[in-house]
């Protein structure tokens, strides 16, 4: 028999999912993108063993198979299209062990990020990485992508919290790359190869995560608002050029902080304001905000400071509203580049240029800690515009130019693939094309993203 739709009822039975409203959703992510026909069926594993079977299944038939967790990623990586088996893992969510000694926990990919910390909180415990979709994205998801997110300025970011990952190869063996120690140098670092991989090198099914205590102490949230959002992403440098180091530091300039403040039905702010979202933590955190502060009206701010916890959240409550907010003004293409810290006040002089040169509105957050932008193109309708996607490709020259990259955090996907070579270079590009066929020689993980022939 070769028919892998077949194969896959006989051998997993019910979890085989071919409903109309299950292929539906796996043809998207959040990124708003489609592809262009219904996958096969959505296989939703519950253990290694069903993985394991699934790739054995596919390698037999050829059938491509795309890996998925929540759905929640920007780049349509995990969008399934005709002819393709979707391999779900939001259904294998344990933790299967934590070691506060040792300060690791051994997950499976589905569990979510917040129930993740839920309970390790109670253990006093926490995993650091903090993406904006904490409450709906998925750990593997986090792996599968090289997720960042808000704290990841002082905690880093997915890659720096990850000691080991148990990987499933298209052909259905299985890897265990990594260590439990903190040190570790046997042999190439698999590990970091397969973090950010988009699903291109395997299916991560288990893995090993470095996790933190809780911060003592009090955590001090402050705003400052700016004439511009140019003075905003200076003074953000400027806090970094100081020497303190705040767990989270957000800038938003007018149009965003304007969306979500009619989002959220609070007091617009004054036409053209920008603001500073931030956050000190530990022992010293009082003392940190204080320096901040100084720093911030020293560049001009205007700035408000809490040690209230209800107030911090409510604060940052402003920041986290942005997806939303940019969802009730139209379609939107939200866009991810990084430059260096000390580029961002450019970097927001070359949006304001294609702004004016391609006609177009792109209200922009930051992750003003680490140089990690987040533009959004606005538009009607589902297809993205040809004057949308030239804009967005003068915007992500313009980020190469200043020392940037593409993707800080969403990874390149199927949205991105075109603009990698040129990022790359052609020899870069083609090595690492090379490393996926050693992976994958059959070419059946995710065929058509990331690498664009």
């Amino acid at each position: 028999m070769t028919d892998p739709l077949e194969l896959l009822r006989r051998e997993l039975g019910d979890i085989v999912d071919t409903t109309p409203a299950s292929l539906e959703a796996a043809r998207a992510d959040r990124s708003g993108h489609r592809s262009p026909g219904h996958p096969l069926a959505v296989v939703h594993a519950r253990t290694v063993e069903d993985v394991q079977t699934t790739m054995r299944i596919a390698s037999r038939t050829m059938a491509p198979v795309v890996v998925r967790g929540a759905g929640t990623g920007l780049a349509g990586a995990a969008n399934a299209g005709p002819g393709e088996i979707v391999l779900s893992t939001a259904a294998m969510t344990g933790i299967l062990e934590v070691r506060p000694d040792d300060l690791i926990a051994v997950v499976e990919p589905g569990i979510l990020n917040a129930d993740l910390n839920a309970h390790l909180a109670t253990l006093g415990l926490w995993w650091a990485p903090d993406p904006a979709s904490r409450d709906i994205s998925t750990v593997g998801g986090n792996i599968a992508t090289g997720a960042g997110g808000l704290l990841c300025a002082k905690y880093g970011v997915v890659r720096d919290a990850v000691l080991g990952v148990d990987l499933v190869l298209a052909d259905g063996r299985m890897l265990r790359l990594g260590h439990r120690t903190v040190k570790g140098v046997t042999g190439l670092d698999l590990t970091s190869l397969v973090i950010g991989s988009e699903g291109r090198l395997g299916i991560v099914v288990g893995a090993t995560l470095k996790l933190r205590r809780l911060v003592p102490g009090v955590v001090c949230t402050l705003t400052a608002s700016f004439r511009t959002v140019r003075d905003a992403a200076a003074a953000a440098a400027a806090v970094t050029a100081a020497g303190v180091q705040p767990a989270i530091m957000e800038l938003m300039d007018a149009r965003s902080l304007a969306a979500v403040h009619a989002l959220l039905r609070l007091p617009a702010p004054v036409e053209g304001t920008a603001q500073l979202t931030i956050q000190t933590d530990g022992p010293a955190s009082r003392e940190e905000a204080e320096r901040v502060a100084a720093v911030l009206r020293a560049a001009g701010g205007a700035v408000a400071l809490t040690d209230d916890p209800a107030e911090g959240e409510r604060l940052l409550q402003v920041r986290r509203s942005m997806h939303p907010a940019m969802a009730s003004l139209g379609t939107t293409l939200i866009e991810d580049v990084a430059v260096p810290r000390s580029a961002m006040p450019a970097m927001f002089d070359e949006i304001a240029r294609i702004e004016r040169e391609y006609g177009v509105s792109i209200p922009t957050v930051a992750h003003a800690g680490d140089g990690n932008l987040h533009p959004n193109f606005i538009f009607d309708g589902v297809e993205v515009p040809s004057h949308i996607w030239a804009a967005a490709d003068e915007l992500f020259r313009a980020a190469i130019r200043l020392g940037g990259t593409l993707t800080g955090e969403h990874g390149i996907g199927m949205l991105k693939s075109r603009w990698l070579a040129e990022e790359l270079g052609e020899d870069q590009w083609q090595v690492q094309r090379d490393i996926v066929r050693v992976f994958d020689p059959q070419g059946i993980l995710n065929p058509g993203k990331v690498f664009d022939a």
